[in-house]
């Protein structure tokens, strides 16, 4: 049976969703899993990671990136693996090239399929922006891959049969000495709910207070933006959805005077019920949209906010 050695982020003890993301398309591709973690609180995560086993790394050297890269690269040849795999998050991005590295392997970067392939792996991802699919197989001895967030199915919370502890040893030559809460109160698109993006139909930077409004009426909800508002400045670039922005897949996606072109399109087009609102009745984001309601955001959004304040009411 193949096997895959993954890593698993955590905060508070818990296991981030990107991470069981990746746990569970390697379960989708019939292989085994080894959760890796480390960190304070990687004991209680790797309890619940769902993963077959865990191995949690400790000492002095699981505080550096390079040491961590290192260790990860030398458990995929020790224990057999057939690859690696990680989130396609800051973590997922800044580890995956140094282990890749290691293994003088190829790395398959915001992988949206994983596949077994007879002795390898396939797997699809972006190309052009977003134009064209590539389906790509490995042909070395270990798959090294990032997975995009919010396409995966998430693998289900459990007690993995086995878990170890494996110490790093070696003396890192940089470390992370401290985490720091950003302090925002803020959802972060990529973990709402309930998500509200704007486009250049609300006019100005001003017109997104109608969105934050909604947001708040839901009380679970994230604003986001398109990337032409991004670029002019009027949302910061954390709250961008699409190609070159976040993915995300909310239970309620409410684009709002976007007309949706296929960058923004790549990055929302999974969420789970879809509305759109627009003045353009031909605006290609009807044609993806579960509801559409054609008309002037100023007097939809308000109306709206009106009855979701009253359903909760």
């Amino acid at each position: 049976m193949t096997s895959l050695l993954l890593l698993v982020e955590h905060a508070g003890g818990n296991v981030r969703r990107a991470s069981l993301e990746a746990i569970g398309a390697a379960q989708a591709a019939g292989a085994a899993t080894t959760a890796v973690l480390y960190g304070e609180g990687a004991a209680e995560a790797a309890a619940t990671c769902g993963a077959t086993q865990a191995i949690v790394l400790t000492g002095e050297g699981a505080n550096s990136p390079d040491a961590v890269a290192a260790k990860l690269a030398d458990l995929v040849t020790s224990t057999g693996a057939n690859g690696f795999v990680a989130a396609a998050t800051s973590a997922g991005k800044d580890l995956a090239p140094r282990v890749a590295a290691h293994l003088d392997a190829v790395l398959f970067t915001d992988c949206i399929a994983l596949d077994a392939a007879g002795d390898g792996f396939s797997v699809r991802r972006p190309w052009l922006a977003g134009k064209a699919i590539a389906e790509l197989t490995t042909t070395g001895s270990a798959l090294c891959a990032t997975t995009r967030p919010n396409v995966f199915a998430a693998a289900a919370a459990g007690t993995p049969g086995d878990v170890s502890e494996v110490a790093i040893d070696a003396t890192p030559k940089a470390r992370v000495v401290s985490v720091e809460d950003k302090g925002e109160a803020k959802l972060d698109v990529k973990e709402a709910p309930v998500v509200i993006s704007g486009g250049r139909g609300l006019k100005e930077p001003e017109g997104f207070g109608i969105l934050e409004d909604l947001a708040n009426a839901f009380g679970t909800a994230a604003v986001g933006a398109s990337r032409a508002v991004v670029d002019m400045g009027w949302r910061p670039h954390s709250d961008q959805v699409g190609q070159t922005g976040k993915t995300v897949s909310p239970q309620l996606y409410i684009a709002v005077g976007i007309s949706g072109a296929i960058q923004h399109l790549a990055g929302m087009k999974t969420s789970k019920t879809i509305v759109a609102i627009n003045k353009d009745a031909d605006a290609p984001i009807f044609k993806v949209a579960d509801y559409g309601i054609v008309g002037d955001a100023f007097e939809v959004v308000p109306a709206l906010t009106a009855a979701v304040k009253a359903a909760k009411g």
